[in-house]
C-alpha cells in the first residue's frame, strides 16, 4: 500500500510543482526519477491495477495543477505506461531486468513527450530528467541483483 500511495501522491505533487514553479523545472525533473521507480513497484504489486492508480493520480492532477501540465502528464504517462505494460506482459525475465528494460524504453519517450508538451524541452532539463530516472532505476536494479546473488549463495 505504501508504494501505491507514494506513487499517486508523487504524480499529483510533481504536477502541482511544475504548475506552481515552472522555473524550477530542473529540480522537478529530478523528482521524476522517483515516480518511475514507484510506478514500477505499483506495477509489480498490483499488475494492471497500476493503470487505475495512474488514472486516479491524473484526475487529482487536473484538480490541482494547470490543465496543460496535467494533459502533458497524462499523455506522457499513458504512452510510457503502455510501454511498461507491454514489457511486463511479454517478457519473462527476472523482475529487476523487466524494471530496467521497461525504464530504458519508457523514460526517453516520457521525457520528450512531457517536456515537449509543456515547452521545457531544453538540453539541461532532458539531461537532468533522464539521468535522475536512469540513476534511480539502476540503483533499484543493483539492489535487487545483490539480493538475488545473496539468496543464491545462501540457498
Amino acid at each position: 500500500m505504501f508504494y501505491l500511495i507514494a506513487y499517486i501522491s508523487s504524480v499529483v505533487l510533481i504536477n502541482y510543482a511544475f504548475s506552481s514553479a515552472p522555473h524550477l523545472d530542473i529540480i522537478w525533473s529530478c523528482w521524476g526519477g522517483l515516480v518511475f521507480i514507484l510506478r514500477d513497484m505499483v506495477q509489480t504489486r498490483y499488475g494492471h491495477g497500476a493503470l487505475i492508480a495512474m488514472l486516479l493520480a491524473l484526475v487529482l492532477s487536473y484538480a490541482t495543477s494547470e490543465p496543460a501540465i496535467a494533459l502533458a502528464s497524462a499523455t506522457a504517462f499513458f504512452v510510457s505506461e503502455l510501454i511498461d505494460w507491454l514489457v511486463f506482459s511479454i517478457t519473462r525475465r527476472p523482475l529487476r531486468d523487466r524494471l530496467w528494460l521497461s525504464s530504458a524504453l519508457s523514460i526517453p519517450v516520457d521525457t520528450f513527450i512531457f517536456f515537449g508538451m509543456i515547452g521545457a524541452l531544453t538540453p539541461a532539463v532532458i539531461g537532468t530528467a533522464m539521468a535522475s530516472k536512469f540513476a534511480g532505476v539502476t540503483a533499484v536494479w543493483l539492489a535487487m541483483a545483490i539480493r538475488a546473488r545473496r539468496a543464491a549463495v545462501a540457498g
